[in-house]
């Protein structure tokens, strides 16, 4: 009888892996501005909400659990990269392998933007902006009150607006945030903790 609950879980956890995969991968990349390990975080927050994947079934909102995981994780990597004194330089690497959007100057502003914003009003705007989440669901994926992610969206939206000009920056940002970015398949996942809260 264990077998088949295992067997079941263990299905039902492949089913999500395959779904929301590459939309965490993409969230990760966003958050830290680094391609090369968006892919890594992704995996490490799967390989977590396996560990505990009875307790992440039984949620209201997986998907937002997920998200939760992955924005800890993110934020964990820009501490830890910001401790051991390793250039910002590095995030927004030039290696956009396979993206379809053609304005790379305009995306790379915003990128560039985006980064300078402190780590709860990227989220934020990357949430409801990238991914069109409504404040409710990035206030579920991040821990915070709907108050809370009105304040930090606006205030983060009229900072880019503040860094980019006047002109045209809702359009600018919504292509910039969703260009598409490299999903390779993932044959393993790698042991990964996440943060604590944000301030």
């Amino acid at each position: 009888m264990g077998t088949v609950v295992d067997d079941a879980a263990s299905v039902e956890f492949h089913a999500f892996f395959e779904r929301h995969y590459a939309e965490l991968s993409r969230l990760a990349h966003l958050l830290t501005g680094e391609p090369d390990t968006a892919d890594d975080l992704a995996a490490d927050a799967l390989l977590a909400l396996w560990h505990r994947w009875d307790r992440v079934r039984a949620a209201d909102h997986p998907a937002a659990y997920a998200r939760g995981v992955v924005a800890n994780l993110a934020r964990t990597r820009i501490r830890s990269a910001v401790r051991e004194r390793r250039r910002i330089a590095l995030f927004w690497s030039q290696r956009e392998e396979n993206t379809e959007n053609p304005d790379i100057a305009g995306v790379v502003d915003v990128q560039e933007a985006l980064r300078r914003l402190p780590f709860r009003k990227r989220a934020c705007v990357v949430l409801r902006h990238a991914f069109d989440l409504s404040e409710k669901d990035t206030a579920l994926a991040l821990g915070v009150s709907v108050g809370t992610v009105k304040s930090q969206t606006s205030k983060g939206m009229a900072e880019l607006q503040r860094l980019l000009g006047t002109q045209g920056v809702p359009q600018r940002m919504h292509a910039a945030l969703v260009a598409p970015r490299r999903s390779p398949a993932v044959e393993g996942v790698r042991t990964g903790e996440g943060g604590g809260r944000d301030r």
